[in-house]
């Protein structure tokens, strides 16, 4: 078939179902997207992960310039001549060529400079081609599920105008979306998108990592008397469960003194209970009954959203009192630690306060020159979930010994208000709060720990948190707000090429909270050795000394977070 001119064209019945030509101004702006995603940021990242990156904001480019030139158009009905389209297109061309190819050799720089800074791993040279074909594939893919749910949308509309006149049609898929909007914000569609969650991640829950085995001592949740199971512990529970130093690596490192095994506790989802409380007061009967309240130190440990607890805050203190420690987790939720976040806060908040409280209470009943000492701990959401249990700095002082959170998220109350009021004159990657009276804050811990040189009270509070650290410094305020860790003076792993820019900068920490634990000891959200230091400083046994700090550096290091 001909069109007027003469030219090949097909029947317009197949024409709507033929792949739709891009349109400028999108690929314009998501040439510009694409240089963006190629700016500095906290971490390095892999091949694959960049060309993930860089084709949803290529999408989300593409998605916003065809929305702007719809509507120049609408507003300027008056076209360009052809010629001028034609040599603004090339122009176009030649400018998005060259600088794409400039973003990348920019992108290999820093790159290079960050990983160098980190001891990471080179990024490949075949790297670069992984990076363009996915970035390519992620576009094309993104952009025509876009297309289909345009169509879908037109469908439905046409369907509706035959039976009704068009401007009710258009007024029905109006209400359907505000209908659908109201769903959204009311939460209904959360509640069926987080059913579904949960269900998949229940799955996960009921699997068993490798070498964990149900323990044969009472000593330990899931083993003999114990008041839960060893299956309704969950992965992440029978693993917290089965890991630790044992009394022989214990008793060796301490010299050949006699170790006691290191008591460890936890109620998983599934070990009883109707509500969160109710869970929390299961976990501190089942600390009680093996005999927890009668060691040294007991840990109250947060957990994350699926209960991981990082083996290395468990094993610095059980190698440090030589196995007389009692240790005892909680877990709330199947999700994912960064999902749980999103969306399920609320509960890793109730789950802190709930599981220090049914502890303390047990606590404090005991006689004042007999209780144990009781620490806090958590990592990430479970930093998030242990500052629950207190309400300011002054209520750990009151009802703790001792508490060390470990890459907090922005979203933590206690480390807002603390570092938001920081002592003139230090930074906000690292703070002093009050002349470092009772909290403070550590990078590299042997370093930075003894800042200032005044006085340090007990009980102490400790963060360790890494300048490059993603979780640590992510906030909707990104959005449009510059922080002040990029306004003063730099962390040590933070490049001087990384800027803020609006709404860029918070994408850009977004995504390097996937791959924020895929970096070196020292950096992101990796947190091994120093934890011995932290330790130290908030509770150091009898005896103590720099050199013994040093072995469980070395014991932490060849350990790692997982054990």
């Amino acid at each position: 078939m001909t069109d007027e001119s003469g030219s090949s064209r097909p029947p317009q019945q197949y024409r709507r179902w033929l792949p739709d030509r891009y349109a400028f101004g999108g690929l314009v702006v998501a040439v510009l997207f694409v240089w963006l995603s190629l700016t500095p940021t906290l971490l390095p990242r892999g091949p694959f992960f960049q060309g993930l990156v860089t084709g949803v904001s290529a999408a989300v480019g593409y998605a916003l310039g065809f929305l702007g030139s719809v509507l120049v158009r609408h507003l300027v009905r008056r076209e360009p001549s052809a010629r001028v389209k034609t040599w603004v297109r090339r122009g176009a061309l030649v400018i998005g060529l060259v600088g794409t190819a400039a973003m990348l050799v920019w992108f290999a720089n820093w790159q290079d400079q960050l990983r160098a800074l980190m001891s990471a791993a080179s990024f490949p040279w075949t790297g670069y081609v992984v990076t363009v074909i996915v970035a390519v594939l992620i576009f094309v893919l993104l952009v025509a599920i876009s297309r289909l749910l345009l169509r879908a949308v037109r469908w439905v509309e046409r369907k509706i105008s035959r039976v009704v006149p068009r401007r009710i049609s258009a007024t029905v898929i109006g209400v359907l979306a505000i209908a659908l909007l109201f769903a959204l914000l009311n939460g209904v569609a959360v509640r069926v998108i987080m059913t579904g969650l949960n269900n998949s991640f229940a799955a996960v829950n009921q699997e068993t990592k490798a070498g964990d085995e149900p323990p044969t001592t009472t000593l330990r949740s899931g083993g003999p008397e114990s008041l839960v199971t060893w299956d309704s512990l969950g992965r992440q529970g029978r693993s917290f469960i089965s890991r630790g130093p044992t009394v022989e690596e214990l008793s060796a490192f301490n010299g050949g003194r006699p170790a006691l095994e290191p008591i460890r506790t936890y109620a998983g989802l599934a070990s009883g209970g109707d509500s969160i409380r109710e869970s929390a007061q299961l976990a501190a009967d089942e600390l009680e009954r093996a005999g927890g309240f009668d060691r040294a130190v007991i840990g109250v440990a947060t957990t994350t959203g699926t209960g991981w607890i990082n083996e290395s805050l468990a094993s610095s203190l059980e190698y440090m009192y030589n196995g007389d420690t009692a240790i005892v987790g909680l877990q709330y939720s199947y999700l994912p630690s960064w999902l749980s976040f999103l969306v399920d806060k609320e509960r890793a908040r109730q789950a802190g306060e709930a599981q220090f409280d049914a502890v303390y209470d047990k606590w404090k009943q005991l006689p004042p020159e007999t209780r144990p000492k009781l620490v806090v701990m958590g990592e990430s959401l479970g930093s998030f979930g242990g500052e629950s249990a207190f309400g300011s700095v002054d209520d750990v002082e009151a009802r703790s010994d001792g508490v060390l959170f470990t890459g907090p998220p922005n979203a933590n109350e206690i480390w807002t208000d603390v570092t938001t009021n920081r002592d003139p004159g230090s930074p906000e990657w690292l703070p002093i709060y009050e002349q470092g009276e009772t909290v403070r804050f550590g990078a590299r811990a042997p370093e930075d720990l003894p800042r200032p040189d005044t006085p340090w009270g007990k009980p102490r509070m400790v963060y360790l948190q890494h300048a490059s650290d993603p979780i640590v410094w992510w906030s909707p305020e990104l959005l449009v707000s510059e922080p002040d860790w990029l306004k003063e003076e730099r962390g040590y792993d933070v490049l001087d090429s990384t800027q803020w820019f609006p709404f860029v900068t918070f994408l850009q920490v977004a995504a390097d909270m996937a791959v924020s634990t895929g970096v070196p000891d020292g950096h992101g959200h990796t947190y091994v050795v120093d934890i011995a230091d932290a330790w130290s400083a908030i509770l150091a046994p009898d005896g103590w000394t720099p050199a013994d700090n040093e072995r469980l550096r070395t014991v932490l290091a060849e350990m790692g977070a997982d054990g």
